[in-house]
Protein backbone atom coordinates (compact mmCIF):
# COMPACT_ATOMS: atom_id res chain seq x y z
CA UNK A 1 0.00 0.00 0.00
CA UNK A 2 1.29 3.40 -1.01
CA UNK A 3 0.77 4.54 2.97
CA UNK A 4 3.52 3.51 5.12
CA UNK A 5 5.75 4.53 7.29
CA UNK A 6 8.98 5.89 6.85
CA UNK A 7 8.49 6.27 2.83
CA UNK A 8 8.75 9.79 3.07
CA UNK A 9 11.72 11.37 4.03
CA UNK A 10 11.56 15.07 5.76
CA UNK A 11 15.35 15.56 6.41
CA UNK A 12 16.25 15.42 2.78
CA UNK A 13 16.45 18.70 0.31
CA UNK A 14 14.49 16.52 -2.29
CA UNK A 15 10.83 18.14 -2.70
CA UNK A 16 8.08 16.54 -0.96
CA UNK A 17 5.65 16.35 -3.00
CA UNK A 18 8.55 14.39 -5.58
CA UNK A 19 9.36 11.88 -3.16
CA UNK A 20 5.54 11.21 -2.81
CA UNK A 21 4.97 11.00 -7.16
CA UNK A 22 8.25 8.70 -7.28
CA UNK A 23 6.28 6.22 -5.00
CA UNK A 24 2.88 6.23 -6.07
CA UNK A 25 4.37 5.60 -9.34
CA UNK A 26 6.88 2.65 -7.88
CA UNK A 27 3.66 1.35 -6.57
CA UNK A 28 1.71 1.14 -9.63
CA UNK A 29 4.93 0.16 -11.22
CA UNK A 30 5.32 -2.77 -8.89
CA UNK A 31 1.66 -4.21 -9.60
CA UNK A 32 0.18 -2.94 -5.88
CA UNK A 33 -2.42 -1.06 -7.69
CA UNK A 34 -4.15 -2.33 -10.93
CA UNK A 35 -5.72 -0.25 -13.68
CA UNK A 36 -8.64 1.34 -12.34
CA UNK A 37 -7.66 1.17 -8.61
CA UNK A 38 -8.57 3.92 -6.41
CA UNK A 39 -5.59 6.07 -5.23
CA UNK A 40 -6.58 6.95 -1.24
CA UNK A 41 -7.87 10.70 -1.10
CA UNK A 42 -5.81 13.79 -1.00
CA UNK A 43 -6.49 14.44 2.71
CA UNK A 44 -5.90 10.42 3.77
CA UNK A 45 -2.55 10.84 2.21
CA UNK A 46 -1.81 14.41 3.92
CA UNK A 47 -2.92 13.15 7.14
CA UNK A 48 -1.05 9.81 7.05
CA UNK A 49 2.06 11.61 6.18
CA UNK A 50 1.79 15.06 7.48
CA UNK A 51 2.25 16.91 4.96
CA UNK A 52 0.59 19.53 3.07
CA UNK A 53 -2.52 19.39 0.61
CA UNK A 54 -1.07 21.91 -1.40
CA UNK A 55 1.71 19.05 -1.69
CA UNK A 56 -0.16 16.40 -2.23
CA UNK A 57 -2.09 18.00 -5.08
CA UNK A 58 1.21 19.33 -6.81
CA UNK A 59 2.41 15.25 -7.07
CA UNK A 60 -1.40 13.91 -8.30
CA UNK A 61 -1.17 16.64 -10.30
CA UNK A 62 2.03 15.39 -12.47
CA UNK A 63 0.73 11.88 -12.25
CA UNK A 64 -2.40 12.60 -13.99
CA UNK A 65 -0.74 15.01 -16.76
CA UNK A 66 2.14 12.34 -17.16
CA UNK A 67 -0.87 10.01 -17.50
CA UNK A 68 -0.44 7.57 -14.76
CA UNK A 69 -3.91 8.70 -13.36
CA UNK A 70 -7.13 9.89 -14.04
CA UNK A 71 -9.43 12.09 -12.21
CA UNK A 72 -13.06 11.12 -11.66
CA UNK A 73 -15.13 14.40 -10.17
CA UNK A 74 -16.95 13.36 -7.10
CA UNK A 75 -15.89 10.48 -6.92
CA UNK A 76 -11.65 9.85 -6.64
CA UNK A 77 -8.60 9.41 -8.50
CA UNK A 78 -8.01 6.11 -10.20
CA UNK A 79 -5.16 4.21 -11.81
CA UNK A 80 -4.83 4.59 -15.50
CA UNK A 81 -4.59 1.58 -17.70
CA UNK A 82 -1.39 -0.41 -18.18
CA UNK A 83 0.07 1.06 -21.68
CA UNK A 84 1.89 -0.84 -24.19
CA UNK A 85 5.78 0.18 -24.31
CA UNK A 86 5.61 0.71 -28.25
CA UNK A 87 9.06 1.49 -29.68
CA UNK A 88 8.49 0.94 -33.36
CA UNK A 89 9.39 4.22 -34.01
CA UNK A 90 13.41 3.09 -33.88
CA UNK A 91 12.24 -0.58 -34.62
CA UNK A 92 11.25 -1.75 -38.63
CA UNK A 93 9.68 -4.70 -37.83
CA UNK A 94 5.86 -6.60 -38.42
CA UNK A 95 2.96 -5.83 -36.03
CA UNK A 96 3.57 -9.61 -35.26
CA UNK A 97 6.72 -9.47 -34.63
CA UNK A 98 6.62 -6.50 -32.03
CA UNK A 99 3.41 -7.44 -29.96
CA UNK A 100 5.22 -11.24 -29.94
CA UNK A 101 8.68 -9.74 -28.08
CA UNK A 102 6.29 -7.42 -26.49
CA UNK A 103 4.94 -11.09 -24.91
CA UNK A 104 1.64 -9.78 -26.10
CA UNK A 105 -0.88 -11.91 -27.95
CA UNK A 106 -1.09 -10.23 -31.59
CA UNK A 107 -4.19 -10.14 -33.55
CA UNK A 108 -5.91 -8.52 -36.83
CA UNK A 109 -9.65 -7.75 -38.50
CA UNK A 110 -9.57 -6.79 -42.06
CA UNK A 111 -12.50 -4.50 -42.28
CA UNK A 112 -11.35 -3.84 -45.89
CA UNK A 113 -9.39 -4.42 -48.76
CA UNK A 114 -10.09 -3.81 -51.98
CA UNK A 115 -8.64 -1.64 -55.47
CA UNK A 116 -9.80 2.23 -55.40
CA UNK A 117 -8.31 5.57 -57.57
CA UNK A 118 -6.05 7.49 -55.31
CA UNK A 119 -6.79 10.57 -54.15
CA UNK A 120 -4.60 13.35 -54.66
CA UNK A 121 -3.08 13.33 -51.46
CA UNK A 122 -2.33 9.65 -51.61
CA UNK A 123 -1.06 9.84 -55.13
CA UNK A 124 1.78 12.65 -53.95
CA UNK A 125 3.01 9.72 -51.22
CA UNK A 126 3.25 7.35 -53.41
CA UNK A 127 4.84 9.01 -56.16
CA UNK A 128 2.36 7.94 -58.76
CA UNK A 129 -0.39 9.70 -61.15
CA UNK A 130 -3.53 10.83 -59.30
CA UNK A 131 -6.63 8.45 -59.75
CA UNK A 132 -4.03 5.74 -60.82
CA UNK A 133 -5.47 2.12 -59.30
CA UNK A 134 -4.13 1.17 -55.42
CA UNK A 135 -4.97 -1.38 -53.11
CA UNK A 136 -6.64 -0.54 -49.81
CA UNK A 137 -6.59 -2.31 -47.22
CA UNK A 138 -7.83 -1.30 -43.46
CA UNK A 139 -7.12 -3.31 -40.23
CA UNK A 140 -8.25 -2.79 -36.80
CA UNK A 141 -5.08 -4.90 -34.89
CA UNK A 142 -5.05 -6.23 -31.22
CA UNK A 143 -3.09 -7.25 -28.48
CA UNK A 144 -4.47 -9.51 -25.78
CA UNK A 145 -7.50 -9.35 -28.05
CA UNK A 146 -7.91 -5.26 -27.41
CA UNK A 147 -8.32 -2.97 -30.06
CA UNK A 148 -5.11 -0.84 -30.01
CA UNK A 149 -4.99 0.64 -33.59
CA UNK A 150 -6.82 1.49 -36.49
CA UNK A 151 -4.53 1.25 -39.88
CA UNK A 152 -5.22 2.16 -43.18
CA UNK A 153 -2.88 1.25 -46.01
CA UNK A 154 -2.63 2.20 -49.71
CA UNK A 155 0.53 0.68 -52.14
CA UNK A 156 0.27 1.00 -56.36
CA UNK A 157 -2.08 -1.98 -57.90
CA UNK A 158 0.93 -2.51 -60.44
CA UNK A 159 3.26 -4.94 -58.75
CA UNK A 160 1.46 -5.94 -55.97
CA UNK A 161 -1.73 -7.57 -57.63
CA UNK A 162 -0.43 -11.07 -55.67
CA UNK A 163 -1.58 -9.32 -52.00
CA UNK A 164 -5.00 -9.39 -53.14
CA UNK A 165 -4.58 -13.42 -53.01
CA UNK A 166 -3.78 -13.38 -49.54
CA UNK A 167 -5.30 -13.98 -46.17
CA UNK A 168 -4.27 -10.57 -44.68
CA UNK A 169 -5.78 -11.74 -40.85
CA UNK A 170 -3.12 -14.19 -41.06
CA UNK A 171 -1.01 -12.63 -43.25
CA UNK A 172 1.82 -10.06 -42.53
CA UNK A 173 2.16 -7.18 -45.43
CA UNK A 174 5.42 -6.68 -44.99
CA UNK A 175 6.93 -9.92 -44.80
CA UNK A 176 5.21 -10.85 -48.34
CA UNK A 177 6.30 -7.65 -49.86
CA UNK A 178 9.74 -8.77 -49.14
CA UNK A 179 9.17 -11.67 -50.95
CA UNK A 180 9.71 -9.53 -54.10
CA UNK A 181 12.70 -7.31 -54.08
CA UNK A 182 11.78 -4.65 -55.70
CA UNK A 183 8.69 -4.24 -52.97
CA UNK A 184 10.94 -4.92 -50.14
CA UNK A 185 10.80 -1.96 -46.88
CA UNK A 186 14.69 -1.04 -46.89
CA UNK A 187 13.32 2.19 -44.68
CA UNK A 188 10.55 4.39 -43.89
CA UNK A 189 10.16 8.09 -42.71
CA UNK A 190 7.49 8.18 -40.28
CA UNK A 191 5.07 11.61 -38.63
CA UNK A 192 3.07 11.69 -35.63
CA UNK A 193 0.90 14.04 -33.90
CA UNK A 194 -1.91 13.74 -31.39
CA UNK A 195 -5.71 14.07 -32.50
CA UNK A 196 -8.87 13.08 -30.70
CA UNK A 197 -10.31 10.31 -31.07
CA UNK A 198 -13.62 10.50 -34.01
CA UNK A 199 -16.97 8.83 -34.06
CA UNK A 200 -14.90 5.86 -36.28
CA UNK A 201 -12.20 5.49 -33.61
CA UNK A 202 -15.26 5.33 -30.69
CA UNK A 203 -17.20 2.49 -32.71
CA UNK A 204 -13.81 0.43 -33.69
CA UNK A 205 -12.30 0.77 -30.63
CA UNK A 206 -14.47 1.17 -27.71
CA UNK A 207 -13.26 4.42 -26.59
CA UNK A 208 -14.85 7.61 -25.90
CA UNK A 209 -15.67 10.61 -28.49
CA UNK A 210 -12.64 12.91 -27.84
CA UNK A 211 -10.37 10.69 -26.03
CA UNK A 212 -6.45 11.06 -27.50
CA UNK A 213 -5.71 9.46 -30.66
CA UNK A 214 -1.43 9.04 -31.51
CA UNK A 215 -1.74 9.20 -35.65
CA UNK A 216 1.17 7.96 -37.38
CA UNK A 217 1.64 8.95 -41.24
CA UNK A 218 4.55 6.20 -42.55
CA UNK A 219 5.17 5.72 -45.92
CA UNK A 220 7.55 3.08 -46.55
CA UNK A 221 10.42 2.92 -49.61
CA UNK A 222 12.28 0.12 -51.20
CA UNK A 223 16.15 0.14 -51.41
CA UNK A 224 16.04 2.39 -54.53
CA UNK A 225 14.19 5.31 -52.51
CA UNK A 226 10.73 4.49 -54.43
CA UNK A 227 7.77 4.44 -52.13
CA UNK A 228 6.08 1.09 -51.95
CA UNK A 229 3.66 1.23 -49.29
CA UNK A 230 1.50 4.93 -47.26
CA UNK A 231 0.09 4.01 -44.23
CA UNK A 232 -2.80 6.22 -41.24
CA UNK A 233 -2.04 4.57 -38.34
CA UNK A 234 -4.14 5.74 -35.17
CA UNK A 235 -3.28 4.40 -32.01
CA UNK A 236 -5.71 4.71 -28.86
CA UNK A 237 -3.69 7.32 -26.46
CA UNK A 238 -5.48 5.27 -23.31
CA UNK A 239 -3.05 1.83 -24.37
CA UNK A 240 -0.04 2.92 -26.21
CA UNK A 241 2.77 4.68 -24.83
CA UNK A 242 5.82 5.53 -27.28
CA UNK A 243 9.29 5.35 -26.46
CA UNK A 244 12.38 6.96 -28.72
CA UNK A 245 15.81 6.22 -27.72
CA UNK A 246 18.07 8.87 -29.30
CA UNK A 247 22.20 9.11 -29.02
CA UNK A 248 24.67 11.48 -28.82
CA UNK A 249 26.93 12.12 -31.68
CA UNK A 250 30.50 11.90 -31.03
Amino acid sequence: MILEEGKLDKSVPIPLYFQLKELIMEEIRQGNYESGAMIPTEKNISDFYQISRTTVRQAITELVQEGWLYRVKSKGTFVTQKKIQQDFMQKLETYEEQMERLGMKPGTKVLEFRVLYASHMVAEKLQIPEKSEVIYLYRKRFADDIPIVLVETYLPLEGCEFLLELDMEQESLYKNLAKREDKKIHYVKRSVEAVEATTNDVKLMNIRKGKPIQKFETTGYNDLGTPVEYSIARYRGDYNRFEVTIFTQD
